[in-house]
């Protein structure tokens, strides 16, 4: 039914590839020597995104996970004890890194689908012991990966950062896909950024630049964040061409992004209706996570996925990921939807 067809790659919002006009932005591109604070394109990246935010300075890293853990570091100290959700992504899919770079441990919260209140923060909070790690850091992950794609609203920080300011905690966002949840609610990026210390934001997902994440915070918090991002190998020099993919992605990218949570949003429905399916989370932006009825593995589906050309992550022994992102076009999405209503297990 689908011969010859392009391949269709919902593993990740990673997988995406530069258009020809951010490749043409690339090319372009005035270079210098970043190490040495010389690269005007990088420089104008980290300005611009400083701006967006109304943070005083920006980095720009190779990786999301380079952001978080450089804003791990900078938070704390050696013995300190940081406060995430179980399915947080900096302590799920990033190698343990809060130990070993920071020498830190973590309190885990069991939030909704990603999410953590005051309340639960409140109650983790270390007491004053010499056998206890001292909580320093709390952090937030909007829009959730694990948690399928749930977002915080400015309502839902705002308890949160007056308790960390009141117990003396740092508070960071791990805002790796941001600008997803951002678009779904009608508030500016302020509303958001005035309750953080620092933030992390990729460029790499949804908006579609080929490398890169940028660290938000304080001319202070910046100015140490640079010597740990030197020690964690991530001087690029040249990475101008990069930053010059940054900035396309964010003057041309974050719109369109309601387009794919729109998108995850109809599938998610569909899926909901098939007798493969247990349960879908609640789809909020451009994830969808999905648990396979009667003991179907997620590998299983997955091989059956790619008879139709279409390639997903797995989540679980029985759960499935499926994420939307620029490259998927119109004729992918029809195809998609076509395939998960035809698909018999």
């Amino acid at each position: 039914m689908f011969l010859n067809m392009a391949i269709i790659n919902m593993m990740s919002d990673t997988v995406t590839k530069p258009s020809k006009a951010m490749l043409e932005a690339m090319m372009t591109a005035e270079v210098g020597d970043d190490v040495f604070k010389s690269d005007p394109t990088i420089n104008a990246l980290e300005g611009k995104a400083a701006k967006m935010f109304n943070m005083e300075a920006a980095l720009f890293c190779p990786s999301g996970t380079m952001t978080n853990q450089i804003a791990i570091k900078i938070n704390t100290e050696p013995l300190d004890e940081i406060i995430c959700d179980h399915y947080s992504h900096v302590y799920r899919y990033e190698t343990a890194g809060f130990a070993f770079n920071s020498q830190v441990s973590v309190a885990l919260i069991h939030g909704e689908y990603g999410k953590i209140t005051a309340e639960q923060i409140e109650e983790v909070i270390q007491p004053d012991a010499d056998w206890l790690p001292k909580t320093a850091l709390v952090v937030l992950e909007s829009s959730t990966n694990k948690g399928g794609g749930n977002y915080y609203t400015p309502e839902e920080i705002a308890p949160i950062a007056r308790l960390c300011k009141e117990r003396g905690l740092k508070l960071h966002l791990d805002g790796a896909r941001f600008f997803n949840a951002l678009v779904e609610m009608d508030h500016p990026i302020e509303a958001f950024s005035q309750y953080f210390d620092t933030i992390s934001i990729c460029l790499s997902k949804g908006l579609g630049a080929p490398v890169g994440s940028l660290l938000l915070g304080s001319k202070e918090d910046i100015r140490r964040a640079r010597r740990f991002r030197k020690v964690m190998g991530g001087g690029m020099r040249q990475a101008g061409l990069l930053a010059a993919a940054g900035i396309y992605a964010l003057d041309h990218n974050i719109d369109r992004l309601a387009l794919d949570n729109a998108r995850a949003k109809e599938v998610g429905d569909l899926l909901a209706m098939q007798s493969y399916v247990k349960e879908v989370k609640p789809v909020k932006t451009n994830l969808i996570i999905f648990e396979l009825a009667n003991e179907i593995t997620a590998e299983r589906f997955i091989e059956e996925l790619k008879t139709y050309d279409i390639l997903a992550s797995p989540f679980g022994k029985h759960a499935v990921r499926f994420i939307f992102h620029l490259d998927i076009d119109q004729n992918m999405f029809d195809r998609i939807k076509a395939v998960v209503g035809m698909i018999k297990l």
